[in-house]
């Protein structure tokens, strides 16, 4: 069968080629954007890219075409497609009726923590000798890519692989709220029909298509809906909102997990996250030593420990596999350190997630100082709906350096002067690894927290210090 699949660079829609291509169908794609990583890797595997969403990319005819959601009414390819009557489906609902069927899928929700608790119970199934399948909206770093149709079952490889071996494949998926296609508004996780879902939190986002927290609320209750009676559903305990969807009803058996309180608990042996203490009720399980900082990120872990085990694992066995966890990439990921300035590149853009990271960090360095980079990439972020949140959720940064291209729709001096000197706006990128080049010095922490691409500014940061360490006078 020969695809087209519109918007195939997007970490979704590209993870749906990945599948596709192993399925045995020849496979071929356009986007707006087309550029490294994703476009390499999916070059590698045989695919053609083709740039832009023009009419002639559907000529001729492929078998099918799949949509990504960012395709809107009024693209040529999109009108070409309805006017052709080509035979078109949507990604989740290509997922949901191709890949899924007969897998044991375990589907992971949230509004944060989705792809690093998704990469980790990937990789805890994986190590356990489970060979799962896989569609993840990032690249973990034990897998190299962002998606994979997995094994047949159960094997021999892990510790507690044999104890289920007539149990189906396990299937991950990032299981994301936004909605579908331009013609079906439902979230994509409605289409996955999980038996093991997580709800790993829910706070309002997602401006452009929800108009306030109650309707994501109605969503999830969506998927609840779909989660059979003899699954399991694996929630945050200490989320008010979620507690609000399971009260619409829940025909499934709960399990809850949470630091202060639910079935499954951890005890911080270190403020940073990085060890911590397992409890499945009065039960210890042991300890977890890992490389990931913050409360968020322990949270995460007992979400992904209790739905492997909720899949059959023994959950004990897997704490010493925590160590060997690698993130995925833009997760606080480490570029490196450069004339003694440790620089990172972080995908968080809503004020909870900035505020954990941070306080995760902090609670590592101590005292050191951490300068924020900020770039509003995110639909809900530029429309100014997290305005007011921004600036306390900057509270362990010493200095911030915005970036307010032109056309945001609010304007950041209210936050900035909320950051009582401590923040700064910059026009456009080049003025902000400008700024930054002139207020770091060694020993300082520097996070690039986005989204979006923000112009590879992490690593140009970097060269520029080789070019220019902290401390030395400009170039003549």
């Amino acid at each position: 069968m020969r695809l087209h699949i519109l918007g195939i660079c997007g970490t979704f829609m590209g993870g749906v080629a990945v599948l596709a291509r192993a399925l045995g169908n020849a496979v071929e794609g356009s986007d707006q954007n087309v550029y490294p990583p994703m476009s390499t890797q999916l070059q590698a595997l045989g695919i053609t890219l083709r740039q832009g969403y023009l009419a002639e990319h559907l000529q001729p005819a492929p078998d099918q075409v799949v949509v990504g959601n960012a395709m809107k009414r009024g693209m040529p390819a999109v009108e070409y497609m309805l006017d052709a009557q080509l035979p078109y489906i949507s990604g989740p609902q290509w997922l949901g009726e191709i890949v899924l069927p007969g897998r044991e899928v375990l589907a992971v929700a949230g509004t944060h923590g989705k792809t690093t608790t998704s990469s980790l119970l990937a990789h805890l199934l994986d190590q356990d000798g489970r060979a799962p399948g896989f569609l993840i909206g990032g690249v973990p770093g034990n897998f190299g890519v962002s998606a994979r149709l997995g094994g047949s079952g159960a094997s021999s490889g892990g510790p507690s692989a044999a104890a289920s071996s007539a149990m189906a494949a396990p299937f991950v998926i990032e299981a994301d709220e936004y909605d579908t296609a331009f013609f079906d508004k439902r979230s994509k996780f409605v289409h996955y029909r999980p038996r093991i879902a997580i709800l790993n939190n829910l706070e309002f986002d997602h401006a452009d298509i929800f108009p306030d927290v109650a309707a994501i609320q109605r969503q999830f209750h969506h998927l609840v809906r779909t989660v059979p009676g003899n699954g399991r559903i694996i929630v945050n305990a200490e989320d008010p909102r979620l507690a609000e969807v399971l009260s619409m009803g829940c025909w499934t058996a709960v399990e809850t997990f949470g630091i202060e309180a639910g079935h499954w608990r951890a005890h911080l042996k270190q403020d940073d996250g990085s060890h911590f203490e397992v409890r499945r009720g009065d039960t210890v399980l042991g300890e977890v030593r890992w490389s990931l900082l913050g409360r968020h990120n322990v949270m995460n872990a007992l979400a992904a420990l209790a739905a492997a085990a909720a899949y059959g694992c023994d959950a004990a066995a897997l704490l010493p596999l925590f160590a060997s966890f690698a993130n995925v990439k833009r997760r606080m990921e480490v570029i490196g350190t450069v004339e003694g300035v440790h620089i990172y590149d972080d995908f968080a853009h809503h004020p909870t997630a900035i505020a954990t990271t941070l306080d995760g960090l902090r609670a590592r360095v101590g005292d050191a100082r951490i300068l924020v980079a900020l770039e509003p990439r995110s639909n809900s972020m530029r429309q100014g709906v997290h305005a007011d949140a921004l600036a306390p959720s900057l509270a362990e940064a010493d200095q911030v350096l915005f970036l307010q291209r032109a056309g945001l729709a609010w304007d950041a001096g209210k936050m900035t002067r909320a950051l009582a000197g401590r923040g700064h706006v910059a026009p456009s990128v080049d003025a902000l690894l400008e700024a930054l080049n002139f207020a770091v010095r060694p020993g300082d922490h520097v996070v690039f927290m986005s989204n979006g691409g923000f112009e590879d500014a992490p690593r140009r940061f970097a060269a520029a210090l080789r070019a220019q360490p902290p401390g030395s006078p400009a170039p003549g």
